[in-house]
């Protein structure tokens, strides 16, 4: 939709005798206007971003004023998912299980350095780099942590998409087999299989040694038990 577009100017010839009376638009039109003013969003707050999330929620900064009413827990009724902070990978099941809940059309905000690529425990070995490796990102908001502003912004970017959709291309109508149960699909396993044998070395000789250790303390009780009979 052309931004200089009203509804008094649709981009549409309309006859000079029917002006101010007719207006003519599109099935689209409406109903990306109804969707974007209205994304209920789920928080799903992780570390300190969500701190900022709920400040953003808040009467100083307040998107309800963008038919944001009500940031729920649930999916049931959530029209997008706000990731704010670390995402450990024991998190990322729970994460894809509750946005395979969630109805179409739906969408994900990555919030903070942490949920768009891992942030300053990328390198960890229990921190997933990026949600995006999971879920479908549809915005990315920079930032450690991302300031309320920055939010309203990553917010109002995502109200722009849903603008320039079309209900023909939409993949929410697309024909598909929907599973019964919502099972979260996690593609490639978090270990690399190239490590396999390398772990299970590893782990078997942590094994032998807490037990030859383990066995030396039995020993050594034994041995001062005999001594104090003595």
């Amino acid at each position: 939709m052309n931004p200089t577009e009203t509804l008094d100017s649709p981009g549409y010839d309309i006859p000079p005798e029917m002006r101010g009376q007719v207006n003519i638009t599109t099935i689209n039109r409406i109903y990306n206007w109804s969707r974007k003013n209205s994304l209920w969003p789920m928080m799903f707050g992780l570390a300190c971003c969500a701190i900022e999330m709920i400040c953003t929620a808040a009467s100083r900064y307040d998107f309800s004023r963008f038919g944001m009413e009500v940031m729920r827990p649930s999916p049931r009724q959530a029209d997008v998912m706000i990731v704010s902070g670390t995402v450990t990978k024991k998190m990322v099941p729970q994460i894809v299980r509750l946005y395979n809940q969630m109805p179409e059309p739906k969408y994900v905000v990555a919030m903070g350095a942490c949920a768009s690529g891992g942030g300053p425990f990328k390198e960890g070995y229990n921190v997933v780099s990026g949600i995006d490796k999971f879920l479908p990102v549809d915005v990315y908001i920079p930032g450690c942590p991302p300031t309320p502003q920055a939010l309203l912004h990553g917010l109002m970017t995502l109200q722009k998409k849903v603008e320039k959709e079309s209900i023909k291309t939409s993949r929410w109508y697309s024909r598909r087999p929907v599973p019964p149960v919502p099972v979260p699909v996690l593609g490639p396993d978090l270990m690399n299989p190239a490590k396999y044998a390398e772990i299970r070395e590893y782990t078997r000789k942590l094994a032998e040694e807490q037990l030859q250790s383990s066995e030396g303390d039995n020993a050594n009780r034994d041995a001062e038990g005999q001594g104090g009979e003595a």
